[in-house]
């Protein structure tokens, strides 16, 4: 009886200790959380701090059309629907201008529009009588939103005006409907179109004024971003290709390039976003008014394509089965040499994008890649029947990486190419270096020579040789 009764005394006591415990590592518990979520912030800040002027940038369009509360006279002039105003601003104000700009013409365009309609909707119905109103007013529901609901599936609608039709949706239903229950429909669809008007030239003019943020040149720098991704590693893959596997997953340098060239291959999105923002966007700075931002897309295609080559490269390089040591030999300088050219003129084109000048200076190491891979070539040809003997699994992989690393070099061709048109049509400009090295690509042509009185007359002509 004495051990019974000392076990149901303990139990209290224990109880009442693990709460005691739980309590203080509630404790802890909430205090590591709120020292997370602290260094979360302060990681998303120093990553881009154009999201804190973003922030701030919301507010401020927010205090500024509340101000149609604050004042009774704006109150008087708009009442209630002033809170279209700021339902406008919180819908419509995005990261960037091209964003921002979009999305509030798409709104003031299609609520001016849907709001004229409906209320011409409206008058037409309630010509008919009352018995024949409702039908036609949802007759008018009916058609308009099945007709701007297919449309929406039209890929270029899709891209560039799927939240204003939407809106037009939305606001042809609310002024139509609501004009059968409310007698002053005119001023009811004056004042919200007013105030969703008002509300989205605020987000435009912040947006603009206050530290902008232009979805054009983001992508202008993501491209030249990613040919530098892709330079980089193949200029340090040259170090690397004949390197045994020990070394390769030692390195380090390798493996941060690896992460940065797979980042390449799902751009393609971000790309595709950037480029239709940038398409609202007015001309600024160096970016004129119909920059030829299709361009960029293309460019960011050729980039992926080798981007994927370069990692069908790096699968066949970490491969276990090697060919013999005396065959990589033979094509390991010439491979060397073409990884290396290739990853200069990337980043001599990711150069040239970023300063928006001519990029000539890649021309010559697109050149001397196209000079070794032909060398690997005739190689390859050369030594072709001693190979009889080898085991066909041991020479796949090399003759499968000098053919890898031959489409890497015509992809760069083709890269080169797509960034000279760019360089073309955005009228880029010609430096000091640039032009030394038009002066000395020029040739002397001979157009006439002439004898007279025992002297050679020779007319000479400078003419430019193609790049």
């Amino acid at each position: 009886m004495e051990i019974a009764s000392m076990n149901n005394d303990e139990k209290p006591s224990n109880f009442f200790t693990k709460g005691l415990l739980w309590f203080k590592s509630l404790h802890e518990k909430i205090f590591a959380k709120i020292v997370g979520i602290a260094k979360q912030f302060k990681t998303i800040a120093k990553d881009d701090p154009r999201r804190v002027i973003h922030s701030l940038k919301v507010g401020l369009s927010l205090t500024l059309v509340s101000l149609f509360y604050y004042f009774q006279p704006l109150y008087n002039s708009f009442g209630v629907s002033t809170i279209w105003a700021i339902m406008t601003v919180v819908v419509v104000f995005e990261f960037s201008v091209g964003a921002t700009l979009g999305k509030g013409l798409n709104r003031g365009m299609a609520t001016l529009l849907a709001g004229a309609l409906g209320v011409g909707a409206h008058y037409l119905a309630s010509a008919t009588g009352k018995v024949v109103e409702p039908i036609l007013l949802g007759l008018f529901v009916f058609l308009q939103a099945c007709a701007l609901t297919f449309i929406r599936f039209f890929p270029q609608v899709k891209a560039r005006y799927d939240y204003g039709m939407l809106i037009f949706i939305l606001t042809f239903c609310l002024v139509s409907i609501s004009g059968f229950r409310v007698d002053e429909i005119v001023d009811m669809a004056h004042k919200r179109i007013s105030t969703i008007l008002m509300g989205a030239s605020v987000c435009v003019i912040v947006s603009i004024v206050v530290c902008p943020v232009w979805a054009g040149e983001d992508l202008h720098k993501l491209v030249a971003q990613n040919m530098e991704k892709l330079g980089k590693f193949l200029e340090g893959f040259g170090d690397e290709i004949y390197k045994s596997s020990e070394d390769i997953t030692e390195s380090k340098v390798t493996k941060t390039s690896l992460i940065e060239y797979k980042s390449v291959l799902n751009s393609k999105n971000t790309e595709e976003t950037l480029a239709n923002f940038a398409k609202w966007e007015p001309g600024h700075g160096q970016f004129k008014y119909r920059h030829p931002w299709k361009q960029y897309l293309k460019i960011g295609g050729l980039i992926r394509q080798c981007a994927c080559r370069i990692d069908a490269l790096n699968a066949y390089i970490n491969s276990e089965i090697k060919a013999p040591e005396e065959n990589r030999e033979m094509i390991k300088e010439t491979s060397m040499k073409m990884s290396i050219e290739c990853g200069k003129a990337l980043k001599e084109l990711s150069k040239s994008m970023r300063k928006m000048n001519l990029p000539i200076s890649a021309d010559e190491h697109v050149t001397n890649a196209k000079n070794s891979a032909k060398k690997l070539n005739s190689l390859l040809k050369s030594r072709i029947n001693n190979w009889e003997e080898i085991n066909l699994l041991q020479v796949i992989p090399l003759a499968t990486i000098a053919s890898i690393l031959t489409d890497i070099v015509i992809c760069v061709e083709e890269i080169g190419q797509g960034v000279n048109e760019l360089a073309s049509l955005a009228n880029f400009k010609t430096t000091k270096s640039s032009k030394e090295i038009i002066n000395t690509n020029k040739v002397m042509v001979v157009e006439k020579i002439e004898l007279s009185n025992n002297h050679v007359v020779i007319t000479i002509n400078e003419q430019n040789m193609k790049l």
